[in-house]
C-alpha cells in the first residue's frame, strides 16, 4: 500500500516543485522588469522632446518604466539637495543650474546638449496682437489693457531669462528703466515654470507670455522673435549678454547668487544617488547620440550642440565622453 501512495505521490510532488520553480522563475522575471525603472527630473520645457525620446528608447528597453518629473530646472535640483528625492537623469534647461546646486555634492559631472531662445508668445485675438513686433513689443507689454507673464526667476531658467531679457532690451534700444518698467508690471502672472503659462495664454488671461522658441512651437502658438542681442540664442553674442545679470536664491536659505546673461544651453547629469546608473547611461548614450536624441529635440525647435565643452570632462563615465569636449576644445 506504501508503495501505491509513493508511486502516486511522487509525480505530484515533482509537478509541485516544478511549478513553485516556474513561480519562483516568473517571480524573479517580473521583479527585473519592474526594477528597470528610470526617474527623470527635468525642466518643463523638455516635455514633448523627452516623451517621445524614451518613447524610442522602449523600442531597445522594452522593459523600462519611465518616471518623469517636470518642474522649473531649479525646483527639479531642489528636489535632491533640500528634499533628498531620489533620481536617476536631471535634465536642466540651464547647465549651469547643475554646476552650482548640484555639483560637486550631487553630482559629479555636466553635459551640455541642446540650445534655444527667448520668445514673445501670443494668440490670434490678443491685445494688439496685429501689430506686434520685434521692434515695438515692450512698448505693447506696458500698456494697461495688455497682461502679460513670465515664471519665476527663483525656480525656472526661463524666469531669469525674462528678465535678462527686459535687461539687455534696456540696453540695446537705449530705454533708461524700461527693465524696471516691464517686469513691475503684472506680476500676479508670475508661474512656478514656463508651461504653466500656457493654460492661462490659451484661455485669454494672458495676452503675451515669455517663453522658449521650441514650447512656442510644440504648441503651435503664435509668436514673435527678439532681436539676436537680446534673445539668449546666439554664442557670438555672448559677451553682450553677459552685461546682464540678475539674482536669484543660492544653494542655502537666505544666499543668493548672479545669474549672469549667456547664450541658453541645457545641460543633464546623472546624481549620485541614481538607483539604477547603467540604465541612465544607455538612456543619455541614446539622448545624446545625434541620429536619436538630436533628431528628435530638433524636430521639436531646439538645437543640438553635442559634442559642447565641459570643465568636468575629466570626471565623465568613459562611455559618454565621446559627446563633450574638454574646455579649450570650443567655446566655454
Amino acid at each position: 500500500m506504501n508503495k501505491i501512495i509513493k508511486t502516486i505521490c511522487a509525480p505530484i510532488l515533482i509537478l509541485s516543485a516544478l511549478g513553485l520553480f516556474a513561480v519562483v522563475v516568473m517571480s524573479r522575471e517580473k521583479t527585473s522588469a519592474d526594477s528597470e525603472k528610470l526617474i527623470i527630473f527635468h525642466a518643463g520645457s523638455l516635455s514633448i522632446p523627452l516623451k517621445q525620446i524614451c518613447e524610442e528608447f522602449k523600442a531597445c528597453y522594452p522593459n523600462v518604466k519611465f518616471v518623469c518629473e517636470a518642474a522649473g530646472s531649479r525646483i527639479c535640483a531642489r528636489k535632491i539637495t533640500d528634499l533628498n528625492r531620489t533620481c536617476d537623469v536631471v535634465a536642466s534647461a540651464d547647465y549651469t543650474v547643475i554646476d552650482s546646486l548640484l555639483v560637486p555634492e550631487h553630482a559629479d559631472w555636466n553635459i551640455r546638449f541642446a540650445g534655444n531662445e527667448m520668445v514673445i508668445a501670443f494668440r490670434d485675438d490678443s491685445h494688439r496682437a496685429d501689430e506686434i513686433n520685434k521692434s515695438n513689443w515692450y512698448e505693447i507689454l506696458l500698456e494697461k489693457d495688455v497682461t502679460f507673464g513670465r515664471s519665476d526667476p527663483n525656480a525656472d531658467p526661463c524666469g531669469y531669462r525674462a528678465v535678462l531679457v527686459t535687461i539687455l532690451a534696456e540696453k540695446f534700444y537705449n530705454r533708461l528703466g524700461l527693465a524696471a518698467q516691464i517686469l513691475a508690471g503684472n506680476q500676479r502672472y508670475i508661474r512656478p515654470k514656463e508651461v504653466d503659462l500656457l493654460a492661462l495664454l490659451e484661455t485669454g488671461e494672458l495676452d503675451y507670455i515669455f517663453i522658449y522658441r521650441s514650447v512656442a512651437e510644440q504648441h503651435k502658438l503664435k509668436y514673435i522673435t527678439l532681436p539676436d542681442h537680446i534673445n539668449l540664442k546666439k554664442t557670438e553674442l555672448a559677451d553682450f549678454y553677459k552685461s546682464a545679470s540678475v539674482s536669484v536664491t543660492g544653494k542655502k536659505p537666505g544666499t543668493f547668487i548672479q545669474k549672469v546673461g549667456a547664450p541658453i544651453i541645457y545641460g543633464v547629469t546623472i546624481s549620485k544617488n541614481a538607483p539604477n546608473r547603467k540604465l541612465a547611461l544607455a538612456f543619455l548614450a541614446f539622448l545624446l547620440n545625434a541620429d536619436k536624441g538630436g533628431t528628435i529635440l530638433k524636430k521639436n525647435g531646439q538645437t543640438f550642440v553635442v559634442p559642447s565643452p565641459t570643465d568636468t570632462f575629466g570626471k565623465l563615465p568613459n562611455s559618454l565622453k565621446r559627446f563633450a569636449l574638454p574646455i579649450g576644445e570650443g567655446q566655454r
